[in-house]
C-alpha cells in the first residue's frame, strides 16, 4: 500500500493586503504552501483573489490585529484548519508621522497595539504550538528604523526597535528546539505606508524606495536558511552599521531632516 499523499504546509501571513506582506504571500504560494492570510481592511480579499488565480489555496481573514479580539479571530481560523503552522510571517504593521505631541494619541496607541502587543501575542500562540512539536519557521518584519531615533516618526521607530530586540531574544530562548526566528529589518520600501502614515510632504516619503518583491525575497530566503536578521539593501546594511557607532542625538537631528512634514524636495 502506497504512502497517503502529504498535505502542502500552511503559511500565515500577516499585513498581506499589500506590499511587503502580499509578496512574502507571493513567494510562499510560489512554493507550494497553503495560506492563510490576514490583514484589518478588506483588500485582504483582493489580494486572496489574486494569490488564487497563482494557484495557492488561500483563506483571507479581516481582522484587527492591533486588538486582542482580533488576534484571537486569526487565530480561530488557523485551528478550524485542522493543520499546523509551518511558516508565520509576522508582517503586519502601522506607521504614523508628525511630531509626537501633534499626534492624536488613539492613532499613535494603534501603532503600538498592532506592531508591538498583537504581533507578541499572534507569536506567543503560534510559537508555543512550534516548541510544542519541534519544528517551525517564524519571519518579524523589524526595520532599520529601529536602530534610529525617529523624529517625527517616534512611536514608529520605538515600536521597530523593541521587535528588532524581541526578535533576537526569542531565538535565543528557542535554541535547540527546531523553532527558527528570522528578523527581516527593510529600509524604506514602495508600498502605501507613507500614504497611510501622512507623510507625503516628507523628504523620505518622496524619495526613491526599495522594491517589495525584492525585500519579501530577501526575508523569505533568509527564513528558509534559518538566519537569525538580515537587512534588505546595500544602503541600508550601511545605514543600520552607521547607526551603531552615531551618536543618537546626531541620528536623531539626521532623521528629522527627512522625515518632519514638508521636507519633500519639489
Amino acid at each position: 500500500m502506497g504512502s497517503a499523499q502529504q498535505k502542502p504546509g500552511l503559511a500565515v501571513v500577516t499585513g498581506a493586503s499589500s506590499g511587503i506582506g502580499f509578496e512574502l504571500a507571493k513567494i510562499a504560494a510560489s512554493k507550494g504552501y497553503d495560506l492563510i492570510i490576514a490583514a484589518d481592511e478588506e483588500e485582504i480579499n483582493d489580494a486572496a483573489a489574486e494569490l488564487r488565480r497563482m494557484g495557492a489555496n488561500v483563506d483571507a481573514i479581516v481582522t484587527d490585529l492591533s486588538t486582542i479580539e482580533g488576534v484571537d479571530r486569526l487565530a480561530e481560523d488557523i485551528e478550524a484548519d485542522g493543520r499546523s503552522v509551518d511558516l508565520l510571517l509576522a508582517n503586519a504593521g502601522r506607521g504614523l508621522g508628525k511630531g509626537f505631541l501633534d499626534q492624536d494619541f488613539a492613532e499613535a496607541r494603534r501603532v503600538i497595539d498592532t506592531n508591538v502587543v498583537g504581533t507578541v501575542y499572534l507569536i506567543q500562540q503560534i510559537g508555543n504550538q512550534m516548541r510544542a512539536r519541534g519544528s517551525g519557521k517564524i519571519l518579524i518584519t523589524g526595520s532599520i528604523a529601529g536602530f534610529i531615533p525617529g523624529s517625527y516618526q517616534a512611536v514608529y521607530n520605538g515600536s521597530k526597535a523593541f521587535l528588532n530586540s524581541f526578535s533576537f531574544a526569542l531565538r535565543n530562548e528557542l535554541q535547540d528546539t527546531g523553532v527558527t526566528v528570522t528578523c527581516l529589518m527593510p529600509g524604506p520600501t514602495e508600498t502605501r505606508f507613507f500614504e497611510r502614515a501622512d507623510m507625503l510632504d516628507t523628504d523620505v516619503g518622496q524619495a526613491e524606495k526599495d522594491d517589495p518583491a525584492d525585500v519579501a525575497k530577501v526575508g523569505f530566503d533568509a527564513m528558509m536558511d534559518g538566519e537569525g536578521d538580515v537587512v534588505a539593501g546595500w544602503k541600508n546594511k550601511f545605514q543600520a552599521a552607521m547607526a551603531n557607532v552615531t551618536p543618537a542625538s546626531m541620528l536623531a537631528a539626521k532623521h528629522a531632516k527627512m522625515a518632519a512634514p514638508g521636507t519633500a524636495k519639489n
